[in-house]
């Protein structure tokens, strides 16, 4: 079945993590992606363990499912010759190197665009394109790091911490494929293309500044890390059961009143110093233990069944294991097997994507080094076998 985005192509320079999470979803939904690889090594990707019995990088196979690799030298003039006639045959341009790079190789927005003006052209990087910290380089914690997220995250006794996945290459992925697809929309309307700049720090300010900056705009104090708890909310936090871990989330008056019967609290159905969420906000310790006091001597299961028969909030604390095998991340589609050429089948997150005519696709393997060298030089430059054989011969593909 065709996906919502096929008949688009996507040139892509990416490599590592965030880039490669943006092209992923874009083929994922349709969209051709040509990866364009370094000739010898590769993306570094494909080396970082954990390593497959087949020698395949394992999360190198997941981010790159699907894409089409070729190899190419672009560091010569032959090679970024090359890369200007595939962009002129192109719908996209996804790159994420220090800026810079892009324009020493010739391959630079304003030069290419002369080549192709509805090409869009999506540039990822750690601060972005303008700015004094545009050329530093980066790596997702960098990003968390100066977009406040560690700041926020972790306990108060404990140094800033980071989130355990790499939530700055993740969401900077996700943020340029929605500008990606703001451009296809508006290159629809005007058959223009742009250039599109998008930094992992502007992401993950933006996802901090929703529940931090309002502290610091109207009473002047930066907010700080209080672990697992709501800073606006209470109570909301992760509660060790007798057995394990879960957590709660009660936001509403009539939740509150709810959580209260179930406690055994009905003392605080009425009481209006524990109604009113700012109230209950002020008495955060309080009500925190009393809730960890309830908790600590039940089971997860005992609780999540009375939160449950409440249509109370709630949820154990899964790990990867429980996830695998959890019946509702089945049923949703959520863990496949993808067949690889060299590994065999390798299990995989599915896609989110459960569109009722062009659902997600995640099911197609990712590429060896080199692998469609053939098909894209010859079905899109029109090169014979022997211009492919000089090529090689001279180290540029």
């Amino acid at each position: 079945m065709p996906g919502a985005l096929s008949g688009v192509r996507v040139l892509d320079f990416s490599r590592m993590y965030a880039g490669p999470y943006c092209s992923m979803i874009l083929r994922e939904l349709g969209a051709e992606v040509i990866k364009i690889e370094f000739r010898e090594s590769g993306d570094a990707c494909r080396t970082i363990p954990p390593i497959t019995e087949g020698g395949e990088g394992y999360v190198f196979s997941i981010l790159n499912r699907g894409k089409k690799s070729i190899t190419l030298e672009l560091r010569e003039k032959e090679g970024q010759e090359i890369a200007r006639g595939l962009i002129k045959e192109s719908d996209i341009l996804l790159e994420n190197f220090t800026p810079g790079v892009m324009d020493r190789l010739g391959l630079g927005y304003d030069d290419v665009s002369k080549l192709n003006p509805r090409l869009i052209y999506a540039s990822l990087s750690g601060f972005g394109q303008t700015g004094p910290n545009a050329s530093r380089a980066a790596y997702d914690t960098v990003a968390q790091a100066m977009g406040g997220l560690m700041s926020v995250t972790g306990f108060p006794e404990n140094p800033p911490t980071k989130c355990g996945p790499p939530i700055a290459d993740l969401s900077g992925g996700a943020y340029t494929v929605i500008a990606i697809l703001a451009a296809l929309q508006h290159r629809n309307t005007s058959g223009q293309g742009q250039r599109a700049d998008v930094s992992l720090q502007d992401c993950i300010w933006l996802t901090t500044a929703v529940e931090s900056l309002a502290p610091y705009v109207l009473d002047g104090h930066s907010a700080g890390r209080i672990g697992n708890m709501h800073p606006n909310i209470v109570p909301w936090n992760n509660y060790h059961a007798r057995d394990g871990y879960i957590v709660l989330c009660i936001v509403t008056v009539g939740q509150w009143q709810k959580m209260a019967q179930v406690m055994g609290k009905p003392e605080l159905v009425q009481d209006q110093d524990t109604l009113p969420l700012a109230s209950r906000v002020q008495r955060r310790a309080e009500l925190d233990n009393m809730v960890a006091d309830w908790v600590k001597n039940r089971t997860v299961a005992e609780i999540q069944k009375l939160m449950d028969d409440a249509s109370l909030p709630c949820a154990p604390v899964m790990d990867t294991g429980q996830l695998v095998n959890d019946p509702h991340i089945q049923s949703r589609q959520m863990v496949v097997d993808v067949e690889q050429m060299l590994s065999g089948p390798l299990k995989m997150p599915g896609s989110v994507f459960k569109l009722s005519a062009t659902p997600g696709d995640p099911l197609v393997p990712a590429p060896f080094l080199g692998e469609h060298n053939s098909e894209v030089y010859s079905g899109l430059l029109g090169y014979s076998e022997e211009k492919l054989e000089e090529l090689m011969a001279g180290e540029i593909i």
